[in-house]
């Protein structure tokens, strides 16, 4: 439910970025900052002031770079190279969102639990905590210019690799019948599990970028496969962020 609100909102946001953007586009006339006088920094001069221009819209300058934050699974730091007008490698660097996984991680219980435990217990599962969770993504993408949409718009789709990494503590109540003691004899006890996993994804998303600043907004929706610790097992993930272009 926190995964589809997070989605519904940044479609919320990015058609107010929109549309706000198209409003400005009318007052001015119909000509945008993008159609006037640049300077090869990026800025322009009107009176005391300086406007900054986003550089994603002049195609002669390429390569650019980006630098930025990414909202959702995972809260990573991103960069994103573009390479031309088509082609970009994006890196994302963070934390999944751990919330997400409890039913996963308790599911996988019964495989992680130890096997040096007697004969004749009962072991039940209590409760547990993710200590540290890490993730990284390498994506190469191609993008597709949709400006007949709306000026700036762009929307993209790619293929990458995924690396994650947990570590994980599990709770668990040990139970124990002997002759002796025929109502048993139960223990807390725990146990910590590190995994590292890994496998490929499929990536669509939309960027906009028709701001003052040379900031670009995006939404991406990521598909996950795992190769190895889980073999088969799949997942949706993406989010959105902000990236500062230079």
């Amino acid at each position: 439910m926190l995964f589809k609100n997070t989605i519904a909102l940044s479609i919320f946001c990015l058609l107010v970025a929109c549309a706000f953007t198209q409003t400005l586009h009318a007052q001015n006339r119909g000509k945008s900052m993008y159609t006037r006088e640049r300077y090869s920094n990026g800025a322009r001069v009107r009176g005391n002031k300086a406007k900054i221009v986003c550089p994603v819209f002049d195609k002669s300058k390429y390569p650019y770079h980006g630098i930025g934050v990414k909202f959702g699974d995972p809260f990573a730091l991103t960069y994103k190279y573009y390479a031309n007008k088509n082609f970009a490698i994006a890196a994302d660097v963070g934390k999944p969102a751990s919330g997400l996984y409890n039913r996963y991680f308790r599911e996988r219980f019964t495989s992680y639990r130890r096997d040096t435990l007697s004969q004749g217990a009962s072991v039940r599962y209590l409760t547990h905590s993710v200590k540290s969770d890490f993730i990284g993504e390498l994506k190469l993408l191609y993008h597709i210019d949709a400006k007949i949409i709306s000026q700036g718009l762009q929307f993209y789709v790619g293929a990458g690799w995924e690396w994650k990494y947990s570590k994980i503590r599990y709770d668990y109540i040990y139970e124990e019948v002997d002759n002796s003691n025929p109502g048993g004899t139960n223990t807390i006890g725990n146990f910590t599990v590190s995994r590292f996993t890994q496998g490929p994804q499929a990536v669509i998303g939309i960027e906009y970028s028709y701001f003052q600043l040379p900031i670009s907004a995006f939404m991406e929706l990521e598909y996950f496969t795992d190769v190895q610790l889980d073999p088969g097992w799949s997942r949706a993930e993406g989010g959105v962020g902000l990236r500062y272009i230079f």
